[in-house]
């Protein structure tokens, strides 16, 4: 034991036993990352190459049609998707980035509800989603009597993704350095101000970062909104809260079930919508991170 400790004996670690172990870390990453890499390549271009014929306008400007695969589209269906991810974001978002706030600069953690609230954050963050919709079939739907709708829906997608806002947020919080915090209370700042002016301004890039993840999770569920009644078949645009709709995993589930093999074809060309979507929010959030990412 005592050679290990000498100089030489380190470096000879150094420079034969942990460089070996690093490389192959490395590599082990590396063929994971080109794994992941590889199969979302192989799915992007087999959904393309079998939905290029049904991607065109037709797509996104005619409604569904249950006989008529050559002039159906998902208007309805996308519509029905923006409407639940524009409310669910301003359902979910505020009261994330709020709760995240109480729990890192106000909560005080010695008290035993403060710790119950944080446990069961976590736990409600590995709960799979059709729980969630059979929360919001229920709660929402029954007992507060607001029906099938879209604001609905939200409510039960918002349930969904607020634990992951909270704990995206409370992560961005935590990393603001204390000493921030400490050179505007020296300065006489309350603690509001000093949440509001220097913690959050700093703390934008991670909450917006995991926010639009966690609504990129939700804009791809579709269990949830089966359980309340998301409809297959929605020949119209949803114009209120409380109106019927439909959002595209419902109807790509729907047209993936028909016997034609035409309504495969749209199955594909509307996946690929989806997948332009996701991957539009996810390059926003790299987009927010790397422009107002500070170094400390």
């Amino acid at each position: 034991m005592a050679l290990l400790t000498t100089p030489r004996s380190a470096v000879r670690l150094a420079s034969e036993g942990r460089p070996l172990r690093e490389h192959l870390f490395k590599a082990a990453l590396v063929v994971s990352v080109a794994i992941a890499l590889g199969f979302l390549v192989v799915l992007i271009v087999y959904m393309v190459t079998k939905g290029w014929p049904r991607l065109d306008a037709r797509l996104w400007e005619n409604q569904p049609s249950i006989r008529r695969p050559e002039i159906a589209g998902a208007q309805s269906a996308i519509v029905g998707t923006l409407w639940l991810i524009g409310l669910t974001a301003l359902i979910a978002l505020p009261t994330g980035v709020l709760a995240a706030v109480y729990l890192e600069e106000y909560a005080d953690r010695t008290r035993w509800y403060n710790r119950v609230i944080e446990l069961n954050i976590q736990n409600l963050a590995a709960i799979p989603s059709i729980v969630y919709g059979i929360l919001g079939l229920g709660i929402i739907a029954r007992v507060l009597g607001l029906g099938f709708g879209v604001l609905t829906g939200a409510m039960t997608l918002s349930l969904l993704v607020l634990p992951i806002v909270i704990i995206a947020s409370r992560e961005a919080i935590r990393a603001v350095p204390t000493s921030i915090r400490e050179g505007s209370f020296a300065l006489g700042a309350t603690q509001w101000q000093t949440v509001s002016r220097q913690v959050l301004p700093a703390a934008v890039p991670g909450i917006a970062t995991g926010s639009i993840l966690a609504l990129s999770r939700a804009i791809g569920e579709a269990a949830p909104l089966i359980m309340l009644g998301a409809a297959t078949f929605v020949p119209f645009n949803p114009e209120g809260l409380f109106d019927r709709f439909s959002a595209l995993p419902i109807q790509i589930y729907f047209w993936i079930t028909q016997s034609r093999e035409e309504f495969h074809v749209l199955a594909a060309a509307a996946i690929v919508v989806l997948l332009a979507i996701l991957l539009v929010m996810n390059s926003v959030a790299v987009w927010l991170r790397n422009r107002y990412q500070r170094r400390w």
